[in-house]
């Protein structure tokens, strides 16, 4: 039988909206609004990017758009794993970070109970699940003092297999597990990495684990629709086929070549006119709970692809535009003021969701306080969304640009739909600004200098220079 998100109906009444309007100069003003002028003096800039991203598409640091139709095999044997994972364990711990647990995270986080390590075993139906994205010692003692090492299955993640925090994570686990188990240790290790090149790929292969490969063509902020992302969502219980799908379904409305019938296109369009217009930082705000931590996903995303020194010329051109996060409702108590009322330098995306996957009616009471009695006889439902509405009238009204973005429910299909679009997003948006969306050398000037001070071999130069460097002055530390 044909399972329901496979049907062209259902598909489409699980299709996301992009709603611009207050993007434009009709509603915050000719100054700061982008025009339809605007848009058409770019049609070239657009219409480029556009083509040059499908000419891409599968090739070098592309391969991330082919991942919605060529995992059929993976996709298997990834829940035959997962499968094997739930009946044997009673935690399941990510190690890996940037996009190794960010997508994780975000996933997570979007479709499972939001106390879901709190829940019974028989409600949770898996394991207890846990990221460790940081090397902070007393991060890695709180989760040992939480698990059983013996009955705990470790996803160790990294491309490469020398990402320093992910192998240090890794040598400190597998100690534990081989004093615990011996040779049962191993089958505690699932690795997650290149099939070709890399330091975890040989141990992996030395040591018996469990592998799943990530394609040469998939960096680490694009990779969560990859076994990156895919297995920790199946050993929850997550349908990694639904995510898959909808990512599939998003990839055709981005391959439309009308701008307005493609929301992919038009929000990278819309950004870059932002940017263009000295808005440089933009502001992911989601109206749910579920969705929060999409906004730490989106911000590597964003940042890490679009901060560039230089373009693909050469050229010096320092672009970017800086990524922040904020929850609703929680940051109209934070943020909100600087947005409506500081520099207009920023864009605010809102995540709505047209049904929660829940009611929570707001008790009777109060008669005698009209200022909290107005509330009785609403739900929480229609509280958030007032607020988030209010927000938008309050941005607007203030000449703020701000977009929003609709879910009809946060559900596996309709987050692969998001992650999809923000990958697109990103890559047109690239293309646009004229740089290299996959680099990341910044990044790796931070690693090197890492790799200096800890004495790795090959990094002695990069030490000198270092220790050559100006010494900080005792009088400017107060």
């Amino acid at each position: 039988m044909k399972a329901k998100y496979l049907h062209a109906k259902w598909q489409k009444a699980m299709r996301l909206r992009l709603d611009y309007n207050n993007m434009m100069t009709e509603f915050v003003g000719e100054e700061q609004g982008i025009s339809q002028g605007d848009l058409r003096a770019k049609k070239d800039v657009i219409t480029a990017a556009f083509e040059a991203v499908r000419a891409k598409r599968g090739t070098g640091m592309m391969g991330w758009t082919e991942l919605p139709y060529n995992q059929k095999e993976v996709v298997a044997d990834i829940l035959a794993t997962a499968k094997e994972i739930r009946k044997s364990c009673d935690a399941f711990v990510v190690l890996g970070i940037g996009g190794s647990a960010l997508g994780p995270i975000a996933v997570m986080q979007a479709l499972k109970h939001l106390h879901y390590n709190d829940l019974s075993k028989a409600q949770r139906k898996g394991p207890k699940f846990y990221v460790e994205d940081n090397v902070d010692p007393e991060r890695m003692k709180a989760l040992l003092d939480v698990i059983d090492v013996k009955k705990t299955v470790f996803n160790v993640i990294t491309k490469s297999g020398s990402t320093s925090e992910t192998m240090s994570q890794y040598l400190i686990i597998y100690d534990l597990l081989k004093k615990a188990l011996g040779d049962d240790a191993a089958k505690h290790i699932v690795a997650t990495t290149s099939e070709n090149k890399g330091n975890l790929i040989r141990l992996a292969k030395q040591e018996g684990f469990k592998t799943f490969y990530i394609p040469d063509g998939v960096g680490g902020r694009f990779s969560e629709l990859s076994p990156v992302g895919l297995l920790p969502a199946a050993v929850v219980g997550i349908d990694i086929r639904q995510m898959l799908a909808g990512a599939a379904f998003m990839d055709k409305l981005c391959g439309e070549t009308r701008l307005r019938k493609n929301p992919a296109l038009m929000s990278a369009a819309l950004s870059y006119l932002a940017m263009e217009k000295g808005k440089n930082i933009s502001v992911m705000m989601p109206y749910a709970d579920s969705l929060r931590y999409m906004s730490d996903w989106y911000c590597q995303l964003w940042a890490e692809s679009l901060g560039k020194a230089e373009n693909v010329a050469g050229k010096i051109v320092n672009v970017g535009q800086t990524p922040v996060k904020a929850l609703g409702v929680t940051d109209q108590h934070s943020q909100v003021q600087l947005y409506r009322e500081g520099p207009f330098d920023k864009v605010v995306t809102f995540l709505a969701v047209d049904g929660y996957r829940t009611e929570c009616a707001i008790a009777d009471g109060c008669e005698e306080i009209p200022d909290v009695n107005f509330l009785c006889g609403h739900t929480l439902n229609e509280l958030i969304d007032a607020e988030r509405k209010a927000t938008e009238y309050a941005l607007t009204v203030s000449k703020r640009l701000n977009r929003t973005i609709y879910l009809p429910e946060v559900n596996a299909f309709t987050v692969g739909e998001l992650l999809y679009f923000y990958e697109m997003e990103t890559a047109f948006c690239g293309e646009m600004l004229g740089i290299d969306t996959y680099n990341q050398p910044g990044v790796e000037a931070g690693k090197n200098a890492t790799y200096a001070l800890l004495g790795r071999k090959g990094y002695e130069s990069t030490r000198k220079e270092m220790e050559a460097a100006k010494a900080k002055k005792d009088e400017y530390i107060c």
